[in-house]
């Protein structure tokens, strides 16, 4: 996602002005520090989840064992072999009358000694089983027996239900890969962009680094992985999102997209309402340690600083702040029964459209400093918290920020293609002072009822946000519903509260650097070219005929489209999760491989189909081997960074390293999985599913592209780039991104005796005017079964 155009200023996130700037921190400090915060963490969790009973294990399961003991010793069994009457002794002798009570405390000391220790023993035989990374490297579509008897054994020790938060301390530390290979696997991901004096130059500062420091700095970073829970998270977390000082919008920020051929309801108002309690749904589901994304999501607001920023995270928040014409309120979400019923929040909302008051000097384009360089917003936000501090604080303590727009968005009959682009572009930037882009997301409502989702990127990545609105979307559409009339069902309460309006009294001296923020929000605004396109000549079914992986094909069509835009290759950076460890986030798969490059050059050489292929399925499964290896934590990009910050903090220069960080990323890629398949019915409603969502581009000449399976046979692309680059051109590459799917698609066609087919070009494809709608969903749309 937008990560690696943060991954690709870490140089910059550690210069000020031209001047780089010094990690003062001895590494010892940094590495204690960075224990001591994952010891913290850990202890924290431990604690709430003791106090919500969830810790060390269900409550029930330690009176299981009392009264099992108990039963024992009436049968006059001594299932502790003396160790209870060890225990006796050590109790105060409260005179013969008291003998039962310190037979009972007895029984419940050693009941909780062997329960900790049986739990302990679980979670140690946890993380031994998933250690074990074996069935990652298993031919796709294949299971062996050692592989189903490894899942059996996870499936039983991990328990019936298990909670948000049951796998994490049983979760390996990421494993820190040795510094030969790394460098070894980075020189070969370089061989087919750079030139031979560029590769040789390469060689030798890699030989140099290898002999000189990476001794030393492997080291440190394996005392780190000791320490902490994991040896490059924080560090990710702090110098390539939060030291960096650019602006937040587009950078730093990407969007999900709403059901693209069905809106459910065309009433803002009522959407807004359904969403917002969808939304608080799913928290008390994540309060409840019922469903598996992250701790992060609501109540967190990215606050800037001089230096670097840091994350301010709640453990609740009862209210939502939202953005219309320029003004701002607090909306109460729960009142003293709980959570507010939908048609409650839909009438909050309601009388904010309906509210007539201007917005107040200084007010409509205060927003506008989120999207301010960092530096110089944490600057301005002084001024903002001396003069309203309590408008301030409703803003960044809300649970997240809602933005209802004036305008309409989405697909429409009359001009498709633009229609899209304009929605993707409003979700990624908006009008640069509409969006709180401090904030862990914002929710988007246009005036047609139509959503969409803008997510800051520092605190967790794509997948997580995606788990999230996959359930805000299923839930609002299909178990809160609509009534006939478009309104969300309920009563109206004529004894609600009304919204609160925030008064922002703000000196004139902020007004210059508002207009300054409002110009470089609005030019780099201008600056996104957006292109959104669905692909319906086929999808994921087609794909699994031909036995590939669905997102090593896309990979190699992209490959093939951007050579035919660009005419050269370049660094491609895909992002893979390494969820499998504790704490663990993304790695990068380096895209643009050998293998990949003789494919291209073979289908533009016009060799024979029989070739293309054979070269085509050699490229696939080195991409697959990356794909598994940065998952299994044996990627190469996040050791070489951790291994750069490590040198920082230890004043060693290398210029190895140097070059490794200063890379640029032309072709930045990412896949949106549908994770949730239970919320929707993918086949008999295809429509009822999210169109994925985009970012930014990770280089002033280059692209940025997302992609996602909507259902079995349509692929929907997000493509961005720079207006001002005269290289690139995002409908340009959308065209040959089409042709390079039908091209290679051909292949197999001709190839092979499938019994898959797809449409040609000339056939009906792309979007289906006829299938616009905006309506209630339809009653025989099956529902989840899930209770609230």
């Amino acid at each position: 996602m937008a990560e690696a155009l943060q991954a690709s200023s870490v140089l910059s996130s550690l210069s000020s002005d031209g001047a780089e700037v010094e990690l003062t921190s001895p590494v010892w400090q940094e590495i204690y520090l960075s224990g001591l915060r994952s010891w913290k963490r850990h202890l924290w969790r431990v604690w709430n989840d003791f106090l919500t009973g969830m810790v060390p294990a269900s409550p029930l399961s330690w009176l299981f064992l009392f009264s099992a003991i108990q039963l024992a010793c009436f049968l006059q069994l001594d299932p502790s072999l003396g160790l209870m009457e060890k225990i006796k002794e050590l109790l105060p002798d409260w005179g013969g009358q008291h003998y039962q009570l310190r037979g009972l405390l007895a029984a419940a000391l050693f009941a909780s000694c062997l329960w900790g220790a049986l739990i302990f023993t679980l979670h140690v035989a946890l993380r031994l089983l998933l250690s074990h990374h074996g069935w990652l490297l298993e031919p796709h579509g294949s299971m062996s027996s050692p592989t189903k008897t490894w899942l059996a054994l996870v499936r039983i020790f991990s328990g019936r239900h298990p909670r948000l938060f049951s796998f994490q301390r049983a979760l390996p530390r990421q494993p820190v890969p040795t510094a030969q290979e790394s460098v070894r696997k980075y020189l070969e991901s370089v061989r087919p962009v750079l030139g031979d004096d560029a590769f040789d130059h390469a060689a030798a500062l890699a030989s140099d680094f290898l002999k000189l420091q990476a001794p030393r700095l492997q080291l440190y970073l394996r005392l780190k992985s000791w320490c902490a829970s994991n040896y490059v998270s924080d560090w990710w977390e702090e110098f390539v999102y939060l030291r960096s000082r650019g602006s937040l919008m587009v950078n730093s920020t990407y969007y999900m997209m709403d059901f693209l051929y069905v809106t459910p309801t065309p009433l803002q108002s009522a959407r807004a309402g359904n969403a917002v309690h969808a939304l608080l749904l799913y928290r008390h589901l994540l309060n409840q340690q019922e469903i598996p994304p992250f701790e992060k999501i609501f109540n967190t607001t990215r606050v800037p600083g001089v230096e670097k920023d840091y994350l301010r995270h709640l453990q609740d928040s009862r209210h939502v702040a939202v953005f219309h014409r320029g003004r701002f309120f607090r909306l109460q979400t729960h009142s003293s029964n709980g959570l507010l019923s939908p048609r409650a929040l839909e009438q909050q909302f309601q009388e904010i459209l309906d509210d007539p008051s201007p917005a107040c000097p200084l007010e409509e384009h205060l927003a506008a400093l989120t999207a301010a360089p960092r530096s110089m917003w944490a600057q301005v936000r002084e001024s903002v918290k001396t003069h309203a501090a309590t408008a301030l604080e409703a803003v960044e303590g809300a649970a997240f920020f809602v933005s209802l727009d004036s305008e309409p968005a989405g697909l429409t009959r009359e001009d498709p293609a633009a229609s899209l682009d304009a929605y993707a572009h409003a979700l990624l930037a908006g009008r640069g002072h509409d969006r709180w882009f401090d904030k862990s997301f914002t929710l988007i409502v246009f005036s047609n009822g139509k959503l969409g989702l803008s997510v800051e990127h520092s605190w967790a990545d794509c997948p997580v946000s995606g788990h999230m609105w996959e359930f805000t979307l299923a839930t609002e559409c299909f178990q809160l519903g609509y009534a006939a009339d478009g309104h969300c069902k309920g009563q109206p309460d004529p004894a609600l509260p009304r919204p609160q309006r925030l008064q922002w009294d703000l000196p004139e001296q902020i007004h210059p650097s508002i207009s300054l923020a409002l110009r470089g929000a609005e030019t780099l605004s201008g600056n996104i070219d957006c292109h959104v396109f669905p692909f319906s000549h086929f999808g994921k079914s087609f794909i699994k005929c031909c036995h590939v992986s669905s997102d090593s094909f896309i990979q190699l069509v992209l490959q093939l489209a951007h050579f035919r835009d660009r005419g050269q290759f370049c660094l491609t950076y895909e992002s893979a999760m390494t969820r499998l460890f504790l704490e663990g986030r993304t790695e990068t798969v380096r895209c643009c491989t050998r293998e990949a490059c003789q494919f291209v050059r073979a289908m533009e050489d016009k060799k024979t189909d029989q070739q293309c292929l054979a070269l085509f399925r050699v490229a696939v499964d080195k991409h697959q081997a990356l794909l598994k290896a940065a998952m299994s934590g044996q990627g190469i990009d996040r050791h070489l960074f951790a291994l750069y910050v490590t040198s920082r903090f230890l004043h060693m220069p290398s210029p190895f390293l140097t070059q490794v960080q200063s890379q640029q990323w032309p072709l930045s890629t990412s896949q949106i999985p549908v994770q949730q398949m239970h919320l929707f019915d993918v086949h008999n409603y295809p429509d009822y599913v999210s169109a994925g969502g985009g970012f930014g581009p990770a280089n002033d000449h280059g692209y940025g592209i997302s992609y996602i399976f909507m259902g079995e046979n349509m692929i929907t692309f997000h493509i961005s780039s720079k207006k001002s680059s005269t290289k690139t051109d995002s409908r340009r590459l959308g065209q040959h991104i089409e042709d390079a799917l039908l091209d290679i698609a051909s292949l197999f066609q001709a190839g092979q005796h499938l019994k898959c087919q797809f449409r040609r070009l000339g056939e009906k494809s792309g979007y289906r005017r006829g299938s616009l709608s905006s309506k209630t969903v339809d009653p025989k749309v099956p529902t989840t079964s899930t209770n609230f």
